[in-house]
């Protein structure tokens, strides 16, 4: 049996901005999708403790140590800048690799630095 578990957050990151133009998505810090395990066009699921509103879009890798955290395409309206969000990935696991299983939290500051890298423990 497989089970789907949150395999890592990016926890309350502020946007730094929207671009309404673009196709679609969320550029995130490189170094932060690195910390994350988030790789490129990889799913995530955004949470916006400031208004509410839960969407899923892709990521983009952003410059690294840039603190980017941009809302992409029609997205942009569910994220304005300064908006607090938490970045979610998920991913299934068998009963064998849940034995093991440990996602990752990323904790950022204000200006989206990672501030500790924890694991949490089963």
């Amino acid at each position: 049996m497989f089970k789907t578990m949150m395999k890592s957050k990016i926890h309350r990151a502020r946007v730094t901005e929207g671009n309404l133009q673009y196709e679609g998505s969320i550029t995130i810090d490189g170094a932060l999708m690195e910390q994350a395990d988030i790789i490129p066009y990889e799913q995530v699921q955004i949470y916006n403790v400031t208004n509410g509103e839960r969407f899923t879009t892709y990521a983009i890798k952003g410059e690294r140590d840039s603190g980017v955290m941009c809302v992409n395409g029609a997205a942009a309206h569910k994220a304005r800048k300064d908006d607090i969000i938490i970045i979610a990935t998920y991913a299934s696991y068998d009963e064998k690799e849940l034995a093991t299983f440990e996602p990752k939290k990323v904790y950022v500051d204000e200006q989206n630095r990672s501030k500790s890298l924890l694991r949490l423990v089963n």
